[in-house]
């Protein structure tokens, strides 16, 4: 009887987490599977920027339009290049995922200063962030009418 009561329990518990839950992964799951990558990129990030600044983007991500997928996904991009790994070799496959998903668009001055609203919790460095901003427009946006093959 005890191991029905606590079978009960279990179930009890991991149907209640996935139905808590459920926004938040169909949120990230939209953007991975846009993506092409996997869930752990999106989660990593939620994670580091704390619990309030996590939801706020998720809630952000779940909004059911265009351009907030396309910030959302600008702001994975400056997490994993400008923070976690800056090397020219992860720069080119962020932009070549963002490509594949038809998000691949100038790092706006609007997406940088969201993205620091939303990393605010790591101490984000301004010029790093503009840096980046920067070397990224540089090597993949069409400038003054010319176009790059990438």
């Amino acid at each position: 009887m005890i191991w029905l009561t606590l079978a009960t329990l279990v179930v009890v518990f991991v149907v209640g987490f996935r139905v808590l839950t459920s926004d938040s992964r169909r949120a990230i799951k939209r953007l991975s599977e846009r993506l092409n990558i996997t869930p752990m990129h999106i989660e990593s990030m939620i994670d580091q920027m704390g619990k309030k600044m996590g939801e706020e983007y998720l809630s952000y991500l779940h909004r059911p339009n265009e351009a907030h997928l396309q910030n959302a996904a600008q702001i994975l991009l400056i997490w994993q290049v400008a923070v976690v790994d800056a090397s020219e070799s992860n720069l080119l496959f962020w932009h070549r995922q963002l490509q594949k998903a038809r998000l691949a668009a100038p790092v706006t001055d609007a997406q940088i200063r969201l993205a620091l609203s939303f990393l605010r919790e790591l101490d984000p460095d301004v010029a790093e962030f503009n840096a980046f901003q920067h070397r990224y427009n540089v090597l993949f946006m069409p400038q003054d009418g010319v176009t790059w093959l990438h």
